[in-house]
């Protein structure tokens, strides 16, 4: 059985969960969270070192401003109300993205669960907010530069990227049936293996853990070779 050293996901489709059962976007990306919970229990179970979700991409704020105020206060409260279980369970919190555009509040939010689970090593979690992949790369080449780097390679500008102890994803699963990456891990996603998935995403819990899993352990991981 192969090893899924690192799962990524999409978590698309809150608002469309919500407006079939007549509820509010807010309510749909409330229930978001609570499947994301659920999906990183899934993979503690599975003993997924690495997770990665993607909650608020560079392009999301061109929703209506309500929709973002809420996403941006439900990032910050559910932050500070999930540290405690992050800290008993070992898991380390990491942010993926830029930090430009956040409130204080979010960052402040952001900064705490870093430094508290500092130390915890059972899962690492990424949550990328206020992030895409070309954003990503135009950042790590500036730091890049900034650092002296004459020369570019692949092995080196990975050195610079936003959390480069962080392994490349194995597995990228997406939601709600959608079939794109939405500018997700770009530089890290070369070989990684990829999933979509109908059920929206307040739907996910941790039988679709079990899910990709079997699904990744079915694949014929070659790269580039025979």
């Amino acid at each position: 059985m192969k090893e899924l050293t690192h799962l990524a996901l999409i978590m698309d489709g809150n608002g469309r969960w919500a407006e079939k059962r007549g509820l509010t976007r807010s309510a749909g990306h409330l229930e978001g969270g609570k499947a994301a919970i659920k999906v990183i229990k899934g993979c503690l179970s599975h003993s997924i070192p690495y997770l990665t979700l993607y909650c608020f991409s560079k392009e999301n704020w061109k929703r209506p401003k309500e929709e973002v105020d809420y996403l941006m206060g439900l990032f910050s409260s559910r932050i500070r109300a999930e540290l405690p279980r992050a800290r008993k369970e070992g898991i380390r919190i990491l942010h993926l993205g830029s930090r430009d555009g956040l409130s204080d509040d979010v960052l402040s939010a952001i900064d705490e669960a870093i430094e508290a689970t500092a130390e915890c090593s059972k899962l690492t979690l990424q949550l990328a907010i206020n992030y895409s992949g070309t954003d990503e790369i135009d950042r790590a080449v500036q730091r890049a530069i900034k650092a002296g780097v004459k020369v570019f390679d692949e092995k080196t500008l990975s050195l610079y990227l936003d959390n480069p102890e962080v392994p490349s994803p194995d597995f990228i699963a997406r939601s709600s049936g959608e079939k794109r990456l939405s500018g997700f891990l770009l530089y890290q996603s070369n070989y990684a293996e990829l999933g979509f998935y109908d059920r929206l995403w307040p739907d996910w819990d941790e039988s679709m853990i079990e899910t990709i899993v079997n699904d990744f352990n079915s694949r014929n991981r070659r790269f580039g070779g025979i």
